[in-house]
């Protein structure tokens, strides 16, 4: 046998621990970007899993060295190291599973775990003395705990949001499976490019469970947030509307019938050019408390209060004003009259300002559900305007704070149509 033929298995066998180890180093790579990617998550979100899942890929990071580490040296000491870190990785998975569906919490007896897994590891290779015993302990171990952890992800998929559990659990399931071919497909450290290829897609899989986690936890903090912002927005119109209704009683009772008496004392005296100023005072003084809260909507309603809105808008402006109320012949919830009226007013106001239109049409409709109400006019259309001013913005705001929503656009006669629809079923 020449010297060549006698180096090329040694050869053959070097280039093969070569390309997996080189195999392995990916693998790590991305088990360390795993681990970076859990530890910042739980920085910014301080998820007590998420610190759980950084450990446990750290761990298996080592696990994944001194795998390379053993192929290269076939020293018992890493495949010792390798048993152990397998053992507390696995544990770790579970725990930060467990942590996450059930709000499980780490205690000092825990750590417990990671001794028993050193002293089992111990004996199964310096004890026992069986790389086999040692094979099939660690795999069956690491399927199991592996397994279990996606039976919990299973377990609680109701409760994890936007379907991160049914993803964690199939990857981990099959992840367990895949364990097992260790000791039925292959010997320790052979075709571990096969072992590292099936590994990587699953982190793969577990790193998109891991995303639709934190996504699932921003979606429902934003919902919180935006039910809070709304129920805080209904807090302040409801106070801005008490408070309006406040001055206005006050302006009609105090200011008016000051104003009333002392209009009288003047035309009594015959100071009637007097009298006239006070007179028209006391006017401008009862169109403010109308303005503010017009008494009639808590008074009589909704209808006679926009019938009221609309004819003093025609007189003050000369825009024709045409009402079609079939949607509003009954009482509606008092928060939802208030801001149709408001939304009408404050339509009819913007028609006044900007629209140079002779006509104005509002229509309200409506079922036991919601109330749909619609203001066009035939003006130039400044639905074209790209910057909303204040008037569309408040109206906005009290729209969706009560759950609704309100568009606007071009109107058939040219002009701006605008249209909200309000639930009413729930309100009262």
């Amino acid at each position: 046998m020449s010297l060549q033929d006698a180096a090329e298995p040694v050869l053959d066998m070097l280039d093969r621990t070569f390309v997996e180890c080189s195999a392995l180093g990916f693998q790590s790579v991305v088990t360390s970007v795993m681990a970076i990617a859990c530890y910042v998550l739980w920085q910014r979100q301080r998820g007590d899993y998420f610190l759980t899942w950084a450990m446990a890929w750290s761990v298996y990071v080592v696990r994944l060295a001194c795998m390379s580490a053993f192929l290269v040296r076939r020293d018992m000491v890493w495949l010792f190291l390798h048993q152990a870190a397998t053992s507390i990785s696995a544990l770790l998975l579970l725990a930060a599973a467990l942590q996450m569906s059930r709000g499980f919490k780490l205690r000092p007896v825990h750590a417990l775990a990671i001794p028993l897994s050193v002293a089992w590891a111990w004996i199964t290779i310096y004890g026992m003395g069986s790389m086999l015993v040692a094979g099939i302990s660690a795999v069956v171990l690491l399927a199991s705990v592996t397994i279990w952890t996606g039976v919990v992800f299973w377990r609680e998929r109701d409760r994890v949001s936007s379907g991160a559990a049914p993803v964690l659990a199939g990857a981990f399931i099959l992840w367990g499976l895949h364990h097992l071919d260790y000791p039925l497909l292959r010997g320790f450290g052979a075709a571990v490019l096969y072992g590292v290829f099936a590994d990587v897609l699953f982190l793969f899989a577990i790193g998109l469970g891991l995303l639709f986690v934190v996504l699932g936890k921003e979606r429902d903090r934003l919902a919180a947030r935006t039910t809070e912002l709304e129920q805080l927005t209904r807090l302040m119109l409801r106070v801005q509307e008490d408070e309006r209704r406040r001055i206005a009683q006050e302006l009609h009772d105090e200011a008016g019938q000051v104003l009333t008496a002392v209009k009288i004392e003047l035309e009594l005296e015959g100071k009637r050019e007097a009298g006239a100023m006070v007179g028209r005072a006391l006017s401008q003084v009862r169109d403010l408390s109308n303005l503010l809260r017009p008494s009639v909507l808590d008074d009589l309603g909704l209808i006679p209060a926009l019938r009221a809105l609309a004819d003093d808008f025609s007189m003050r402006t000369r825009i024709a004003v045409t009402l079609d109320l079939e949607g509003a012949n009954r009482r509606l919830p008092p928060d939802v009259e208030v801001v149709i009226y408001r939304v009408v007013q404050e339509a009819l106001t913007n028609v006044a300002r900007h629209a140079r239109a002779t006509e104005a049409h509002v229509r309200i409709l409506g079922d036991d559900r919601e109330v749909h109400l619609l203001v066009d006019d035939n003006g130039r259309g400044a639905a074209d305007d790209a910057s909303p001013h204040m008037g569309w913005l408040g109206m906005r705001e009290r729209v969706t704070a009560l759950g609704g929503r309100l568009a606007i656009d071009k109107s058939a006669a040219g002009g701006v149509r605008l249209d909200a629809r309000m639930p009413i079923g729930e309100m009262s």
